[in-house]
Formats: C-alpha cells, sequence, structure tokens
C-alpha cells in the first residue's frame, strides 16, 4: 500500500489541478439545495440517482489522475447505490427528524468548504472550490448530510452501503492519513446507519411488529 505521503501528495494534486470542476460541483448543488429551500421535491429514485452523481465524479478523477484504488470503489458504490435507489418505491422525498436535519446540514457545510489539499491557495477559495466532488471524503459528507436531511432513498440497504462507505474513508482519513477533520464525517456516517436502522424498525401496533 502506498505510505500516507504518497497518497495525500495525490489527493492533493486533484484538489489544485481539477480546481474549476470542484467550483462547477459547487454551483450545482448551490442550485439543488436553492431548489430544495423554495419547495421543490424529488421523487425518492430521482433524488437517489442524482446523489451518485458525485461520487461518480470522484471515481472519474480518481481514475484520469492514476488512483485506481479510489476509482473502482467509488464506481461500484455509486453503480450500487445507483441500482438499490431504482428499486425504491416511488413517492417523493421528505424531510427528517429535526437531530438528522441538523447533522445533516453541518455535513453539507463540511463537505461546502472541507478545509484541506488547497494549499497555496487563498482562505476564500475554499468557499467555492473545496475538492467537493472531486476526492472521496468531502463528497461523501455532502451525500451523506442531504441523505440525512431526508432527501435521499427510503431504503434501509441503500443508506448502510452509504454509511459503511463513509465511516470507512473517514477512518482512513484520519488514522492512516492524519486527517482529523475527516471524524466529522465518522459521526455523519453512524448518524446515517442509526437513522436507518431505527427507520427500519416496525412501529408499535403494526402487523410485523405482532409477528
Amino acid at each position: 500500500m502506498l505510505n500516507a505521503t504518497v497518497i495525500l501528495a495525490g489527493l492533493g494534486r486533484i484538489a489544485i489541478e481539477a480546481y474549476a470542476c470542484a467550483v462547477w460541483w459547487h454551483i450545482v448543488v448551490a442550485g439543488f439545495l436553492t431548489a430544495l429551500v423554495i419547495g421543490w421535491r424529488p421523487a425518492r429514485r430521482l433524488v437517489g440517482g442524482l446523489l451518485c452523481l458525485p461520487l461518480a465524479s470522484v471515481s472519474g478523477c480518481a481514475w484520469f489522475f492514476g488512483n485506481p484504488f479510489n476509482g473502482t470503489v467509488f464506481a461500484l458504490v455509486a453503480g450500487l447505490l445507483g441500482w438499490l435507489a431504482w428499486r425504491t418505491p416511488g413517492g417523493a422525498a421528505r424531510r427528517s427528524r429535526p437531530w438528522t436535519i441538523g447533522l445533516g446540514g453541518v455535513l453539507v457545510a463540511f463537505a461546502w468548504v472541507y478545509p484541506h489539499f488547497l494549499l497555496g491557495r487563498p482562505a476564500l477559495a475554499y468557499l467555492w472550490g473545496a475538492p467537493m466532488g472531486l476526492i472521496p471524503c468531502p463528497t461523501l459528507s455532502l451525500v451523506i448530510g442531504v441523505a440525512l436531511i431526508g432527501y435521499g432513498p427510503n431504503s434501509k440497504s441503500w443508506s448502510l452501503l452509504l454509511a459503511g462507505a463513509g465511516a470507512f474513508y473517514a477512518l482512513f482519513g484520519a488514522l492512516r492519513l492524519g486527517v482529523l477533520i475527516d471524524l466529522v464525517l465518522l459521526v455523519g456516517s453512524i448518524g446515517l446507519g442509526q437513522q436507518a436502522l431505527v427507520s427500519a424498525r416496525p412501529k408499535p401496533g403494526s402487523p410485523a411488529a405482532q409477528v
């Protein structure tokens, strides 16, 4: 396995050389969030597919910049999440409970200004060019944050797969690479996993609870 210095250098190269792509992703995400705020309620299948796009973008960047591991993992995760979203029952997405909305908001904000890998650029550059959609942790933070707010497929498998990917990259970033801010992603991943497990429990009085 490559050492931490080489991995960090590779991620930094993506963040710097694909900076224009990060700016584009900020514009797209800003439009998506604005639409949600003004009342757009997308179908669960649609939002599940949309949330796969930044993950697929990470895969593309990884392959282009010579990181086949991340390229393969994110291609598989994006593909599996897209397939699981397609199998989700229809209906519009709805907001979650207050605590998950708050945690989701923190994750989205964290992804938006992910404070790493833009060495040499002014601090304000993080407001519109943090590597969201380019490298794993900020991108997973974005997708998990949106899902926590409630705009994601109502699927236990979908949420647990996403939470597992987030937890893996958060722990790898914090423990292997020394990027301790990735622990924010770990908290969000745990929250999404808990949300999935709690929502999957049958409600008291339901037929499933009486079995």
